[in-house]
């Protein structure tokens, strides 16, 4: 393979999400694709948003967000969710909610998963707030499970790639971690 260098803007692709919180009182939602599980015991999550951002107060003031994974159907709102600004517009009734056990942490019906967080942890940088939530709460759409696991295939997941700013949707299994590099070497 021939390397040749690119912009630093260009990243791994980045599962789309929906980040909840209250802001002034309200629901307000938006799409985030920086996000990624940081711990395991306790199940922890980061996600990273800009210090302009409505949600960025919101989750400041409430210690408390969600992470709602949409599947492709619900591309259309999510791109929309992260268009327009909470500082606003009122995107409380974009999506159908319900809550767990966290308040503060509105969670999406129509997602596929959404994660009930409470914020551990920020860290202040130079344009952007990286917030690390606790995962107190985990919900998947009945019909998104393969047993008692979710299947990856039915919640339709899709990718954002920057910096050419593209969803991409799941792609097949390709293979098993923790597993397939024990035929290394045979």
């Amino acid at each position: 393979m021939n390397h040749v260098k690119v912009s630093t803007n260009t990243f791994i692709p980045m599962p789309m999400s929906i980040v909840g919180t209250i802001y002034n009182g309200k629901e307000n939602f938006m799409a985030v694709g920086w996000v990624a599980r940081v711990n395991a015991k306790p199940p922890m999550i980061a996600v990273g948003i800009g210090k302009n951002h409505a949600t960025c107060g919101g989750i400041i003031a409430t210690k408390a967000f969600s992470v709602n994974i949409p599947g492709k159907d619900l591309l259309v709102k999510t791109d929309y969710v992260g268009i327009v600004s909470g500082h606003g517009a009122d995107k409380s009734r974009v999506f159908d909610l319900f809550y767990g056990d966290v308040p503060g942490a509105p969670l999406i019906r129509e997602a596929s998963v959404c994660l009930e967080c409470l914020l551990v942890h920020s860290v202040d940088l130079p344009t952007n707030m990286l917030f690390v939530g606790e995962i107190r709460g985990a919900w998947c759409d009945e019909g998104c499970l393969d047993g008692k696991s979710p299947d990856y295939n039915r919640i339709g997941s899709f990718f954002l790639t920057m910096p050419d700013n593209r969803y991409w949707a799941f792609g097949e299994n390709v293979g098993t971690a923790w597993s397939d590099g024990r035929r290394y070497g045979e």
